[in-house]
């Protein structure tokens, strides 16, 4: 019972996307642009799963107990994680309702992937074995591939489902490349039995074989989070994807795969510190520039965000260069925040519309939005707190995020990297405030009229907003839960 308890939701989630594989075989017609009845049913009803899946998961008591012989760990990390990955979906299925309907993305397929990739977070974040983390991660990536590729009568989304997928396949190869010479060399998959063995390790005790497997893992671990130098496919494959398939991509696995990385480095292998502490301050330091650096030259929205979350991803590790309580919070203090902007920026990208008679178009280039707070001074203000907070000017909730990252940064001596994060945080408010001067100051030539957003992604663009201006009142409220999310890994 035990092991049934932990996995609840998934177990939960799993059983409604056979039933709804049944309800769309059933009731579908085969053609090339799916079935659009179903849509909006398929829609609600996956609302309604990801509801009850909270509600699931928000009811247990958070317990800590390893299940299915050690391949699963439950404690106060994966309550309060799987809790925020619900709501970041939920959020996300109510911000992309509307664009996949016009989209004419009406496959019911779109919507039993996306409930697996979320079943699949759910397990990643859970994963205490070698074996776990390989088979979820794959699990995860899979799924990944073929949403990147969803869009079939569009190009530009089989090449990036082709790109990610070789790409992806690679850092597959490392992850089980890494896991084999470590198996190989302890005989033990275990992440706990692991950190048993290897604790009280120095220097000269550790093999180089070792230490060898361990970068392999890290270097998969980096990859799926896009973080330089293994950054390459992230704007291909945000360019490519339908809008909404990139916001899926662009706020939810973060989390899932930092919450991996710290079970990785905090616990299982911390006594390796002295060895990818300097993997993760290149890593940082690369982030940082070419994130920063890389998104100067864009022109077009999407490959902008995926610089952009380059840059974040920098400014996660740099936090986790300390690797202590501390350091964890505000690892996650940082992603919470980020979920929150990514929410409100996709919110308003995904569903801006210019009307251009006869047919409306979407957002794609930056300079759409030049001139914006003539025609539609509420949109134009909404943006400007979201560009505000992502460079982290106060009081947005950005600003905080940022802050304590650095903090933690700081506690362990790092003032190069904390210093060089400064200066490219200010190099970074630049360009957003560069796209705060086209809304307001651009004198526009044609007046552009914009579609009325629909009620469920204004509703999501308002929550994000008001969350990022007024955080600052209460920030014990998210801080607390980061603590109470980072006691786990203090073993």
């Amino acid at each position: 019972m035990y092991n049934f308890y932990s996995i609840l939701p998934e177990t939960y989630i799993l059983c409604n996307i056979c039933i709804l594989l049944m309800y769309g075989v059933f009731f579908s017609t085969f053609s090339l642009l799916g079935y659009p009845l179903l849509s909006k049913n398929f829609n609600l009803l996956v609302l309604q799963i990801l509801i009850f899946s909270f509600l699931l998961a928000f009811s247990q008591t958070p317990l800590n107990l390893l299940s299915c012989n050690d391949l699963l760990i439950n404690d106060l990390f994966t309550y309060y994680a799987k809790l925020i990955i619900h709501l970041a979906t939920i959020g996300w299925l109510l911000l992309s309702f509307e664009y996949l309907i016009k989209e004419k993305l009406n496959y019911f397929e779109f919507w039993i992937l996306i409930l697996l990739a979320v079943m699949a977070m759910l397990f990643i974040i859970q994963a205490y074995d070698l074996l776990a983390i390989y088979l979820t991660i794959e699990f995860q990536s899979l799924i990944f591939y073929i949403l990147a590729s969803v869009k079939r009568t569009s190009e530009f989304s089989t090449e990036a489902g082709l790109k990610y997928f070789i790409l992806g396949a690679f850092s597959s190869a490392f992850l089980l490349f890494g896991s084999s010479i470590i198996y190989g060399l302890t005989g033990l998959t275990n992440l706990s039995d692991l950190s048993k063995l290897f604790s009280g390790l120095v220097g000269n005790e550790i093999s180089f074989n070792l230490i060898i497997g361990f970068i392999f893992i890290l270097v998969a671990f980096l990859f799926k989070l896009s973080a330089a130098p293994f950054h390459v496919w992230s704007p291909d494959v945000y360019e490519g994807a339908p809008l909404s398939v990139t916001a899926f991509f662009s706020i939810l696995p973060k989390l899932a795969i930092f919450g991996l990385l710290f079970r990785f480095l905090l616990f299982t292998f911390y006594d390796f510190i002295s060895y990818w502490q300097s993997i993760i301050l290149i890593v940082t330091f690369l982030s940082i520039l070419i994130g920063t650096f890389g998104a100067f030259a864009q022109t077009k929205w999407k490959r902008f965000l995926a610089y952009s979350s380059i840059n974040h991803i920098g400014f996660f590790l740099l936090a986790l260069l300390s690797g202590d309580l501390n350091s964890i919070s505000s690892v996650i203090f940082y992603g919470i925040v980020y979920i929150i902007t990514m929410l409100g920026l996709f919110a308003f990208a995904v569903n801006v519309k210019f009307y251009v008679y006869p047919k409306s178009y979407q957002l794609r280039y930056l300079y759409s939005i030049n001139g914006l707070a003539k025609t539609n001074p509420f949109l134009a203000f909404a943006l400007t707190v979201i560009l505000f907070s992502m460079a982290g000017i106060p009081p947005m909730a950005g600003f905080f995020a940022k802050l304590f990252v650095l903090l933690a940064a700081v506690q362990v001596e790092a003032f190069g990297i904390t210093i060089f994060a400064v200066v490219m945080s200010c190099i970074a408010c630049f360009y957003y405030i560069r796209l705060i001067k086209n809304i307001y100051f651009d004198s526009i030539v044609n007046w552009k009229v914009i579609k009325p957003i629909n009620k469920t992604s204004s509703l999501i663009l308002g929550v994000s907003l008001i969350s990022i201006l007024f955080l600052f009142i209460d920030i014990e409220m998210i801080s607390i839960i980061t603590l109470l999310m980072s006691i786990p890994f203090l073993h």
